[in-house]
């Protein structure tokens, strides 16, 4: 674009030069030509010129060859440094020369460089930042899923590694009660609590796949915690009975219903207990307790392992956050403040070094479901008994 400018200006410098000058020779008095123009003439061998003209002027072989021949001349030519523009013809038989000084012109187009040249300077930096504006805004998409990919290979991992670790060791327990029981029956409890948590595991990998919309979930149906949190102790006691940890659950009066996600709230308790029984030593004890107020449901684990550093209380939700003791908390416990948060929910954490933690969730409490009545079916003759019975007549206890 610069240089089009460029060549449109000096261009439109030339002709306009050539147009003045041919009409300076044509018809401009001598004694008053046009600014930055000179004139000459040769009469009868006799050459005048208009006041103020340099010494180096007219060219005079140019003057003789249009006398000579009527023919007129227009070029540049280049005398003592100065760059001229010489345009020679005939006015009636005198021939004329006018002479224009490009000087300014060259100054002009000078300064029409150097703007554009800052201008274009200016434009390709501006280029250059807008190029990695939209390169930027282009390749966020790709990074956030590149994000999102790593992201879910991480829940992933984690997600699948406690309940496939449960189903491994039910597997074996039932493999070894089914070499030493002769009766098959006898381990069908085993086989039933296998079934249920590969049932479990199938709805860990179902939610991980909606893990993305995680944060714009809303919670389903009323979920009963603490049934829930018995379900999940349960479901861990065969690995807490193979490490020797005890796990105690404590249900407080009333009913504990909030609404969400069962499968996501079941992956909430799972984590809290998966976390405590990693930092549970042989001997040690797990207290799952539900507790219901006006308006919150609340389940806290608390274990007496190896307990945390209150201070690394917030580091802990953070992914592949870890505690110099423990060996790294991997990404569970930011999978439950995820679910918690979408829940409407809160989460805290208390604990001392070598005096166990405690991990407390909060969430909104909501009615439980009025379990619908039965239709009576009457036989038509009830139904006209019905009917025809006087108030306050009707069979008693009905």
């Amino acid at each position: 674009m610069g240089a089009v400018v460029y060549w449109a200006v000096a261009h439109g410098q030339d002709v306009g030069a050539r147009r003045d000058l041919a009409v300076a020779a044509q018809a401009a008095p001598l004694a008053q030509p046009p600014p930055c123009v000179w004139l000459f003439e040769l009469r009868g061998g006799t050459m005048r010129s208009s006041p103020g003209a340099p010494s180096i002027l007219p060219i005079r072989a140019t003057l003789d060859a249009v006398a000579a021949d009527g023919r007129t001349r227009t070029g540049l030519v280049r005398l003592a440094g100065r760059d001229l523009l010489v345009h020679t013809q005939l006015r009636g038989d005198v021939p004329v020369q006018a002479v224009q000084d490009l000087r300014y012109q060259t100054a002009e187009r000078q300064r029409l460089l150097r703007v554009l040249g800052a201008a274009e300077v200016a434009s390709l930096l501006a280029a250059l930042l807008i190029g990695q504006v939209l390169a930027r805004r282009a390749i966020a998409p790709l990074g956030d899923a590149l994000d999102r990919q790593r992201r879910f290979t991480a829940d992933v991992s984690h997600e699948l590694r406690s309940p496939l670790a449960r189903l491994h060791v039910r597997a074996q327990l039932a493999a070894r009660r089914l070499g030493r029981e002769p009766d098959p029956g006898l381990v069908a409890g085993d086989l039933d609590r296998l079934v249920t948590g590969i049932g479990q595991l199938g709805e860990v990998i179902e939610d991980l796949l909606l893990s993305s919309q995680l944060r714009q979930h809303r919670p389903s149906g009323p979920v009963d915690l603490a049934a829930l949190a018995e379900e999940s102790a349960g479901a861990e006691a065969a690995r807490a009975g193979q490490r020797g940890v005890t796990i105690d659950v404590r249900r407080g009066p009333g009913d504990h219903v909030v609404r969400g996600a069962q499968s996501a709230l079941r992956r909430v308790i799972s984590a809290l207990l998966d976390n405590a029984l990693r930092h549970t030593s042989s001997g040690g004890h797990i207290w799952v307790t539900i507790c219901s107020g006006p308006d919150l449901v609340q389940l806290s684990v608390r274990d007496d392992g190896v307990g945390l550093d209150p201070r690394d209380g917030e580091r802990l939700f953070a992914r592949h956050a870890g505690a110099p003791h423990s060996g790294g908390l991997g990404i569970g416990l930011a999978l439950v403040s995820e679910v918690v948060d979408a829940h409407g929910g809160t989460m805290t954490v208390d604990g001392l070094p070598g005096a166990g933690a405690t991990f407390t969730i909060s969430l909104p409490r909501t009615a439980p479901e009025p379990v619908p009545r039965e239709p009576r079916l009457l036989l038509p003759q009830q139904a006209r008994s019905a009917t025809s019975l006087p108030a306050g007549d009707g069979p008693a206890g009905r």
